[in-house]
């Protein structure tokens, strides 16, 4: 087994140490200039980082637009990426009257999409519940700044509409898509 030492031009050693295995293995280095195996250019599509948040607050609206407490930010390494959300609204529950819960992903105060505009509806007025409500959508955010992504929930009628009911737990994840 024979191992190939590289000398730095100013200083120290690269080594590479040949592979305990029997038989004949090869590396194939392309024919171009630049970095092999330390490439941090980052290719279109690539995930550059992740951000996660959870949350178990229950929260009430009877009447108006309120914040969930489902909230993440992330900060873009290029004004080029795009950001991938991914949304599970949980405990969803309407209570009390005839109604409907909406619920709408904002990028700060901007509404980006109103991906759920009948949870709980039954057409009666007793409790019902509708499990989760879930959305994916990809933002162009163009901007290497912090950015704070959020749900809201709005009840279109009388009674009221809750989510994260009985301590269910809310998700989101945010993904950095090289652009």
């Amino acid at each position: 087994m024979a191992d190939i030492v590289l000398t730095g031009n100013t200083s120290g050693t690269i080594t590479v140490a040949a592979p305990a295995v029997a038989g004949t293995n090869t590396i194939t280095l392309p024919a171009s200039t630049g970095t092999v195996l330390t490439d941090t250019a980052p290719k279109t599509g690539n995930v550059l980082q992740v951000v996660n948040t959870t949350t178990s607050t229950s929260v009430t609206s009877t009447g108006a637009w309120n914040d969930t407490t489902l909230t993440a930010s992330i900060t873009p390494t290029s004004s080029s990426s795009k950001i991938l959300i991914l949304v599970n609204q949980s405990g969803c529950l309407k209570t009390g009257a005839n109604t409907r819960g909406q619920l709408m992903l904002l990028r700060g105060a901007t509404n980006l999409i109103n991906f759920e505009r009948g949870f709980g509806y039954n057409n009666q007025t007793n409790d019902h519940e509708s499990g989760a409500c879930s959305t994916c959508y990809l933002d162009s955010p163009a901007t290497t700044s912090s950015t704070t992504y959020k749900t809201q929930v709005n009840n279109m009628g009388s009674g009221s509409i809750i989510v994260q009911w009985d301590s269910s737990v809310s998700s989101m994840t945010l993904m950095e898509i090289a652009g």
